[in-house]
């Protein structure tokens, strides 16, 4: 039995649907995590943006320091942080408008799952984008 968090439905409607993604804690790493799978999501025809406090050009996308300096719609926040400091980007997620919250494997917040989801957002934990594509992408 699959947890609420990673429901096969929610994931497929989001790899499908969301075209833009805020990657927050994307930096100019290539060996982080973060920069595989914003690079992996960009190839499969994604709008990548880069929200780190350093506010760097990744990917050739600008980066912005915050979600809320963003200047265009959000359909995804992407989350490589810390289970401890995702939560916060669960809830500017919903303040920006986003449309869903994806928590990188390893990252979980019960609570912030709660919060997102009674907002109206898909919510995703523990899973990650370029794993989960084979499965659940778009065809």
């Amino acid at each position: 039995m699959s947890e609420a968090w990673g429901d096969t439905d929610v994931i497929r409607r989001v790899l499908a649907t969301c075209d833009t993604w805020a990657v927050v804690g994307l930096g100019n790493n290539p060996s982080r995590a973060a920069y595989g799978v914003a690079r992996f999501l960009q190839q499969h025809g994604k709008k990548v943006v880069p929200v780190h406090p350093d506010a760097e050009t990744v990917l050739g996308e600008p980066g912005y320091a915050t979600l809320a300096e963003v200047p265009f719609p959000v359909d995804c926040v992407d989350v490589f942080r810390r289970s401890e400091a995702a939560g916060a980007f669960a809830d500017e997620a919903v303040a920006i408008g986003a449309r869903a919250v994806w928590f990188q494997l390893g990252v979980l917040d019960h609570a912030a799952f709660g919060r997102a989801t009674a907002a109206g957002l898909d919510v995703v934990m523990d899973r990650c984008p370029a794993i989960e594509w084979a499965a659940n992408g778009p065809r």
